[in-house]
């Protein structure tokens, strides 16, 4: 049974999401607050869906937090819609947002997408290497001549994307929705900035740039 953290300072929303998840066969614990987030973190879930507007500390804050242990994927929940929200959301190491008002039955389905992925992904056991360069899909981890390159999770999840597909061209819109599993709807933004820090921190210990930029395009894998 897959396990979810649910963070709300509602009371009526934490009870709503909990009875519609544990319905669905999912095993939920809940939180009121950022402080009681990242302890209840530390139990390591399957996913968490966090709130920004928290009483204590915003959720990026907590989002933070929790991703010094955690690598589980995190969707906020937010009453928030300006585009730099939304790209600081992601940036604080969530994975996906979800607006209130929003669809129970389409939370759910992100959920399920969000657990599937997360699922293929324990399964893989490939491992990449390039000029000194050792891609380990299955540790989820990267590391050159042996010293590990530290990425967030979303910079780990396009670097699989792309290393797995090499020499291909994605736009920006389909690097987001692989990694996201859904639509860009403007988000894909994001992609340029986390592809950015990727290249910066893989650069930084090899000397080399392994994602190439083709211009009115997109990108690719050259390693």
């Amino acid at each position: 049974m897959e396990r979810l953290l649910i963070v709300d300072d509602e009371p009526g929303i934490r009870m709503l999401l909990k009875d519609y998840f544990e319905m669905v066969g999912y095993e939920i614990r809940t939180a009121e607050n950022g402080r009681e987030a990242v302890r209840c973190a530390g139990e390591q879930p399957d996913l968490i869906l966090l709130d920004i507007n928290l009483p204590d500390m915003d959720g990026m804050t907590v989002c933070q937090k929790i991703r010094e242990t955690v690598r589980c994927p995190i969707v906020f929940l937010t009453a928030k819609i300006e585009e730099q929200d939304r790209i600081n959301g992601l940036l604080s190491g969530g994975d996906d947002y979800i607006t209130k008002p929003f669809s129970i039955d389409e939370l759910g389905a992100r959920v399920m997408a969000h657990l599937r992925r997360e699922k293929r992904g324990r399964q893989e056991k490939e491992e990449a290497q390039n000029q000194g360069l050792a891609i380990r899909y299955d540790e989820r981890s990267v590391r050159c001549n042996g010293e590990e390159i530290r990425l967030t999770r979303t910079e780990f999840d396009i670097l699989t994307f792309l290393s797995m597909h090499p020499r291909q061209v994605f736009s920006k819109e389909q690097i987001y929705e692989a990694v996201r599993g859904l639509e860009g709807n403007g988000d894909s933004s994001i992609v340029m900035e986390h592809i950015r820090r990727l290249r910066g921190k893989i650069a930084e210990k090899t000397k080399q740039d392994y994602i190439e930029t083709v211009w009115g395009v997109g990108y690719k894998w050259i390693g």
